[in-house]
């Protein structure tokens, strides 16, 4: 494997290098945010909605540059990044913004820094997962319902929690509720649910972030002529659900199989999927 580079505050440095310091403020306080993104054939899929929500994001955080992050710089920073990674056109994208300078909780200055990483990928379309995913609901923490929760920041403590417990028990994904004990999402993705005949997925409002694959999904839903809803979910409905499955930006839809001794089908999934990469 050739060896691999990121963009650090617009220098392309080795991935290996050493490049934070113990002052930095998404190391110490989990002062920043990321996005992930998926390069496909070439194009950054979605960049327009990335870059409305990054810069939304940058904005509620209160940290300056945001207006930097526009596509141009999207596409500009991607393009260096992936030739020198030599990535070719299929990889996955993340860029994390930081509030950078020191300070103890209020910062020495509201300047943005970032980070931009490329790894490659060998698909040129989102690839429905043929074995589906095997779940259960994480429970010994809820994820709080407040204007940061459609945010994905740097403080993933919840996540990575939600991570061991998927770990330890054997599981493909776990399913995290908000504090009123509703669906929320799960640990990586956001989540729909099939139920009589209705596409459901829980409403911003019950603090899921603000994925871009789950806005791109409802629209091709609303274009297809199946029925969704934007609501507060109990998390029983997994036991009577015809089908369950999760969308992010980097793998698209991905079809769930099972939750405890129930099993769900998918073909508004598989369906979804198609439209997807068409």
């Amino acid at each position: 494997m050739s060896k691999q580079f990121i963009n650090f505050n617009g220098a392309i440095v080795p991935a290996d290098q050493e490049i934070l310091t113990a002052s930095n403020r998404g190391f110490k306080f989990g002062d920043g945010l990321f996005e992930s993104m998926r390069l496909m054939k070439g194009e950054v899929k979605f960049v327009d909605m990335h870059c409305d929500r990054i810069t939304k994001g940058l904005k509620l955080l209160k940290m300056d540059s945001w207006a930097q992050v526009d596509v141009w710089f999207i596409r500009e920073k991607v393009e260096e990044l992936t030739r020198r990674n030599k990535t070719g056109p299929n990889a996955r994208i993340r860029l994390t913004a930081y509030r950078d300078g020191e300070g103890l909780y209020s910062p020495a200055s509201n300047k943005m820094g970032y980070v931009l990483e490329a790894s490659k990928l060998s698909e040129d379309y989102y690839a429905f997962n043929e074995k589906g995913l095997i779940i259960d609901v994480f429970d010994e923490i809820t994820k709080p319902v407040n204007i940061l929760s459609n945010l994905k920041t740097c403080n993933s403590l919840l996540y990575v929690l939600a991570g061991i417990f998927k770990s330890q028990n054997s599981l493909d994904e776990v399913m995290v509720l908000n504090n009123s004990g509703f669906l929320c999402e799960s640990m990586s993705s956001n989540v729909f649910v099939v139920y009589d005949k209705k596409l459901y997925t829980p409403a911003l409002a019950e603090g899921c972030i603000a994925g871009v694959m789950r806005q791109a999904v409802i629209r091709l839903a609303r274009e297809n002529d199946v029925e969704l809803i934007e609501a507060q979910i109990s998390p029983d409905i997994l036991n009577e659900a015809d089908e369950v499955f999760l969308t992010n930006a980097a793998r698209g839809i991905q079809w769930v199989m099972g939750y405890n001794n129930k099993r769900y089908f998918n073909e508004v999934s598989r369906f979804l999927t198609q439209k997807l990469n068409t």
